[in-house]
């Protein structure tokens, strides 16, 4: 819980910064810079873990405590940015309640959430390689090639988001989230599931740099921070309800009936984001 306390506290205030550091223009290649650096941590992390596990023999316990000192090296480099200041009249009272959005805003933020009801936890995907019979280090490896496409695919994307509209990008990352996911449900060997886990990340990029784009684009500078942070929350509580479902579905079902679920969920979020938010090419603040 303070892991994820921590988590959400720095999340709208680092993309508000990233949006900040770009014009519209090339919005969605400042995110996938970030998700190339964050899903790389990620490829990097497991690898190093398991080398600590294999090689080195170190405990599970150890090894978190040595996860200590990068991030420290992080909280020391967050010292050295520099904010842009941003000019705008000041307000008695802040409006940051989602009423105050704009109205393509509002609409994309729907379509987020309907997508988001059936985006649970990795952990699904993690638990479903091990029910299969992947082993500890088999499985680090997997979820590690998983974060490296995350990473490779970020930049690409955004940069792609950049040039041929954002919402467009948006789709194709929830037909890979669908076809991952119709997959893991039939999946019954691993050479499948690490087929799959790679299709997993190329998702992964796609939807973190132009869906942190999309939703920076349709909200004015002044409430830019807080606009994240309503994105940020529709898909964190979004995805605790998904997983709080998967895991009941887990449990007393059968492991495919949540993925099944998580696809029909993708499905109709995919379609409310054709219906509700229009394929602009980035070149003007949306106020």
């Amino acid at each position: 819980m303070l892991d994820r306390l921590g988590a959400g506290s720095r999340s709208a205030p680092r993309d508000a910064l990233v949006a900040a550091s770009a014009d519209e223009a090339s919005r969605g290649k400042a995110f996938g810079l970030e998700g190339v650096g964050d899903n790389a941590g990620a490829f990097l992390g497991p690898l190093i873990a398991l080398a600590l596990l294999s090689f080195w023999g170190i405990a599970l316990r150890s090894i978190f405590y040595l996860a200590i000192i990068p991030g420290l090296f992080a909280l020391l480099l967050v010292l050295l940015v520099r904010e842009r200041p941003i000019a705008f009249a000041a307000k008695a009272r802040i409006d940051v309640g989602v009423d105050h959005m704009p109205r393509l805003y509002r609409r994309y933020l729907a379509a987020t959430a309907l997508f988001g009801l059936g985006n649970s936890s990795n952990a699904f995907l993690i638990l479903q390689t091990q029910a299969l019979g992947a082993s500890l280090q088999t499985t680090i490896l997997i979820y590690a090639g998983f974060n490296l496409v995350a990473a490779l695919v970020s930049y690409p994307a955004g940069a792609l988001s950049d040039r041929l509209g954002r919402r467009n990008l948006l789709l194709l990352a929830f037909a890979i989230f669908i076809a991952t996911y119709l997959g893991f449900a039939l999946a019954t060997n691993l050479v499948l599931i690490a087929t799959l886990f790679v299709l997993y990340g190329a998702y992964q990029g796609i939807f973190r740099a132009a869906g942190k784009a999309l939703a920076s684009d349709f909200v004015p500078a002044s409430l830019r921070a807080g606009g994240i942070g309503w994105y940020n929350a529709t898909v964190g509580i979004t995805g605790l309800i998904a997983s709080i479902v998967a895991g009941l579905l887990w449990d007393r079902a059968s492991h495919a009936a949540l993925f099944l679920l998580g696809a029909g969920f993708a499905a109709a979020g995919g379609l409310a984001l054709m219906l509700l938010v229009p394929n602009q090419r980035p070149h003007a603040s949306v106020a």
